[in-house]
């Protein structure tokens, strides 16, 4: 099993899940990852921190760890997605820089993120600009682990160049970008599973890879089982938004109430709670447990060589519960390549 050693010489084994934390977010706390959900690491947008003056003006002398009462592993993410939203007025250089002052383990450049619906051109300049911001991260990164970043959009040959680039630029840790759009309701896992397979294949066995944006229970295992090892993602606060309750067989809804029948038996304090069913940030909490349950039995199954067994398992479950789902055809798509 692969692991991420820090800056510092702290060991964390793989795989892991990073819940995406917002500072002053009212869903959860960071004593409540850590003290009631045993989280070691988790995920925060420096770029929020960095916008904001009197966020920045007092996480940059105590660092990002006492800022956030959090001591386990921090990741950051640079802002790249918030490039969506306007201009962000930021350089490479400066969120680079503005992270390892701050203490973080694991640092983002500012990629930038192709959408499914560019073409070949466009992504091909997208992701030669974000090798050139990587190769100059890796000049400035010397206290924090970079990420190289992989994008390419929808085009396989595009992101196994990005791959080869990075391997040869010498970073140590791949994320894979621009994914988000390809989750799916269907659960179509396919162009994910290739993209991760085709990464394990290019990359050195000891490098670890995050799939960013990774965040359905269902789905989890399964990318761990291609050789996935990071996620991160405040799905659980979204899916509860949407009245979304998640089981590791699928997500119900519960907008209209209790359902009448689950494949799934949580007995979670929040389940115990009727208000589990009105109150978003109870399902919240609810689903954050499905998560991290759900790794830690991805993490003993891997470890007991019996993930298969289990994947077979998911899979016939979630098809009974939804017939429609392409999730089964999918991932046998991805079996029998």
């Amino acid at each position: 099993m692969r692991s991420i050693i820090t800056n510092e010489g702290i060991t964390y084994s793989l795989p892991v899940f990073l819940p995406v934390f917002e500072y002053g977010n009212r869903f959860v706390t960071t004593r409540a990852l850590k003290d009631e959900f045993n989280f070691t690491a988790l995920m925060t947008n420096a770029y929020f921190l960095y916008k904001k003056r009197e966020l920045k003006n007092s996480v940059i002398p105590q660092g990002i760890k006492s800022f956030l009462d959090f001591e386990g592993l921090v990741v950051t993410d640079s802002g790249a997605f918030q490039q969506f939203s306007g201009p962000l007025y930021l350089s490479n250089k400066k969120i680079i820089r503005f992270q390892q002052d701050i203490g973080v383990d694991i640092i983002s450049p500012l990629d930038i993120i192709t959408t499914p619906g560019d073409n070949r051109t466009t992504a091909g300049k997208k992701l030669d600009a974000t090798l050139k911001r990587i190769r100059e991260g890796m000049k400035l990164a010397d206290r924090a682990t970079l990420i190289g970043v992989q994008q390419g959009g929808r085009f396989s040959d595009l992101r196994g160049h990005a791959l080869e680039m990075l391997m040869e630029i010498g970073v140590k840790y791949i994320a894979l970008g621009s994914l988000v759009p390809f989750f799916n309701k269907n659960h179509d896992i396919e162009f994910i599973g290739k993209v991760i397979k085709q990464a394990r294949e290019i990359i050195a066995p000891d490098i670890p890879i995050h799939l960013y944006g990774g965040g359905d229970p269902l789905e989890l295992p399964f990318y761990i089982f291609m050789g996935c090892d990071i996620f991160d993602s405040s799905s659980f606060i979204h899916y509860a938004r949407g009245g979304w309750y998640m089981t590791p067989y699928g997500a119900f809804d519960v907008r209209s109430g209790r359902p009448e029948s689950l494949p799934y038996a949580c007995e979670c304090t929040y389940c115990k709670s009727d208000d589990i069913w009105s109150d978003s940030r109870i399902l919240a909490l609810h689903n954050l447990g499905v998560i991290r349950d759900t790794m830690q039995e991805a993490r003993v199954r891997l470890e007991e060589d019996t993930l298969a067994d289990y994947l077979d398992h998911v899979t016939t479950v979630h098809q009974e519960c939804f017939p429609e789902s392409r999730f089964a055809d999918s991932w046998n798509i991805l079996c029998n390549e």
